[in-house]
């Protein structure tokens, strides 16, 4: 096998390669150290390559546990991780305190709304019925039910922002 046909078998699947090393290493240089790595390694086995049926998999095994070694190995307590796409999924105190207010607020404009917007609303966006369960309930046409939703959250809505850009010009 020549360095052409070589490039022609590794080509649709080197990316692949790269992704799943980044994926374990996080690291962007290691990664790519272990795909240069994985692809030296398939091309000492060139002439051995046909034999593989799927010579992809064959790649992707060893580029896992290529980098499995690596954690493993001394050089690991070198590599710093660091997840830059980490997102701490828990909210703030101070984000809990005005979600909470704007529930609250949300709450009072509910209570203000016509009763049977307040009913739609309740049925529709908490209790969480359907259109057609809706208008055998409240004995409605399912459109005047859509209406009625539909100028009930854009009350809700104006409010809302009214609320919240207070003192704001």
């Amino acid at each position: 096998m020549n360095q052409n046909e070589f490039i022609h078998f590794i080509e649709p699947f080197k990316d692949k390669l790269f992704r799943l090393a980044k994926r374990l290493l996080v690291s962007s240089e290691e990664a790519q150290d272990a795909t240069q790595d994985i692809l030296v390694k398939l091309w000492d086995k060139k002439n051995g390559l046909e034999q593989y049926n799927n010579l992809e998999a064959l790649a992707m095994t060893m580029t896992k546990n290529y980098c499995l070694d690596q954690l493993k190995s001394k050089r690991a307590s070198n590599l710093k991780i660091v997840h830059t796409n980490f997102t701490d999924r828990e909210a703030g105190l101070d984000q809990k305190m005005e979600d909470q207010d704007s529930w609250s607020w949300v709450e009072k404009i509910i209570n203000d709304l016509p009763e049977q917007q307040k009913l739609i609303i309740q049925m529709r966006d908490i209790e969480q019925y359907d259109f057609e369960e809706m208008a055998k309930m409240l004995d409605m046409n399912e459109t005047a039910i859509r209406v009625a939703l539909s100028r009930a959250r854009k009350t809700i809505r104006e409010k809302m922002t009214k609320t919240h850009q207070y003192g704001i010009s």
